[in-house]
């Protein structure tokens, strides 16, 4: 018998499966689930987090608020100054920072800025809106805005507690103790005082002048008011530091201490 009757004929070879075929089942289950899968969503912020910023926003406004109330309550203060009454030390215009110290260390020499001790400043009249007034008081008080001097004065310290401020007037020198000083702040050609004065300063109160004197409303023109033209030491704001502005103007004030310097050696 040959090979040949042992082949297989076409009816009888069994059905043809290739292996790379998916069975029909399986490709519908395929499909279902791939019809089924939802597309991913694109991530979104959070609804809440405008409101996070806008918190963190207030939060830093809040901060700066505080920051700038404490350093107005125990470091420093912002003053402009309206009038000639301290030229040319100080011009109109000027800002001027104002340092807290102690009262207990206010010196002869010293710029100083201090509250009406009463009947030294005219009644002002506000022209502004209350809302803008509010605002500017606000401001003010955080220390955003430079202290209207409404009322507050600035001058210089020439006497304090038991000294003895006399003055010839017509030209002659300050005596502070009766020594005559030198004041070097005074613009060329300013007199001391035009007019004759001789006062003994009480304890805890302090005598003070412009060093524009031909245009100062200062102690010796309030000698015949409360206090005598004494200022309560108690009233002082603080120590003028220096001009901020103008730039053109920036700068510490000079220190003046040597001119009380004999005072003080006697």
């Amino acid at each position: 018998m040959s090979d040949d009757e042992f082949a297989p004929s076409p009816e009888h070879m069994p059905p043809s499966f290739p292996p790379s075929r998916v069975p029909a089942h399986r490709e519908n289950t395929a499909s279902a689930h791939d019809a089924d899968t939802p597309e991913p969503e694109p991530v979104q912020a959070p609804k809440g987090s405008w409101l996070r910023s806008l918190g963190e926003l207030f939060g830093v406004i809040v901060a700066a608020l505080i920051i700038s109330v404490l350093i107005k309550t125990f470091l420093v203060q912002a003053f402009w100054v309206p009038s000639e009454s301290m030229e040319t030390t100080l011009m109109p215009g000027d800002r001027i920072a104002v340092t807290r110290i102690d009262r207990s260390d206010v010196h002869r020499g010293d710029v100083v800025v201090f509250l009406d001790p009463g009947g030294w400043l005219d009644p002002t009249t506000e022209d502004s809106s209350t809302v803008r007034r509010a605002i500017s008081d606000v401001l003010q008080f955080v220390g955003l805005l430079p202290q209207n001097t409404g009322q507050h004065l600035v001058k210089r310290v020439i006497g304090v507690g038991g000294d003895t401020v006399a003055c010839e007037g017509n030209g002659a020198p300050i005596t502070v103790n009766g020594v005559a000083i030198d004041e070097t702040y005074l613009a060329d050609g300013m007199e001391p005082s035009q007019s004759a004065f001789s006062v003994t300063v009480p304890e805890g109160y302090l005598w003070v002048m412009g060093d524009n004197r031909s245009d100062s409303a200062d102690s010796r023109y309030h000698q015949e008011v409360d206090g005598n033209g004494f200022v309560p030491v108690a009233n002082v704001v603080g120590k003028a530091w220096g001009v901020f502005y103008p730039f053109s103007r920036f700068g510490a004030l000079p220190d003046v201490s040597s001119v009380f310097a004999e005072v003080d050696a006697k």
